[in-house]
């Protein structure tokens, strides 16, 4: 059975940096959670931040990946650097889909964690560039497939 992990904030977990839960979801993630093919999972949290949390916004140029390299932190408007909460919840969340044979995650866009195309600019204005989080982009870089929320109908596609 194909595994997928799924930003737990997209289920409806209040782990949100505003500390509020999504308005709507996916009634899709229910059946896959009850079915056994998916897991919840949130980087941010087991990075170590609470919630709720300041925002934070990868700043410096080339997203997650950048981040990965040392080439860029994520920080809060404050200035806060929370880099390495960062990079220890992309690692566990790496550790996990390694340990239970996750080929697929469905991620929170526009997240400096899980963001898959668009990400904030750094700027703290709102926003929005191209560009991976944190987590989004250590997983690609071991063979996770990457899915936002705008492409569950790939995703479940894909799952078979």
């Amino acid at each position: 059975m194909l595994r997928l992990m799924i930003s737990a904030c997209l289920a409806g977990e209040n782990v949100r940096y505003n500390g509020t839960p999504v308005e709507s979801v996916d009634p899709r993630i229910h059946t896959w959670l009850r079915e056994g093919r998916a897991l919840l999972f949130c980087p941010e949290v087991e990075g170590g931040l609470s919630t709720p949390r300041d925002p934070s916004e990868i700043t410096g140029d080339g997203g997650g990946e950048a981040v990965l390299t040392g080439a860029a932190r994520v920080t809060t408007e404050q200035g806060a650097d929370l880099t390495g909460a960062f990079l220890s919840g992309a690692r566990k969340a790496l550790g996990f889909c390694q340990e239970k044979g996750v080929r697929f995650a469905l991620l929170q866009e526009r997240s400096p964690s899980c963001g898959s195309h668009l990400i904030y600019d750094g700027r703290f204005n709102g926003t929005r560039i191209p560009g991976r989080g944190v987590t989004a982009a250590l997983l690609e870089q071991h063979g996770i497939r990457v899915f936002s929320e705008a492409e569950i109908d790939t995703l479940e596609e894909r799952m078979g």
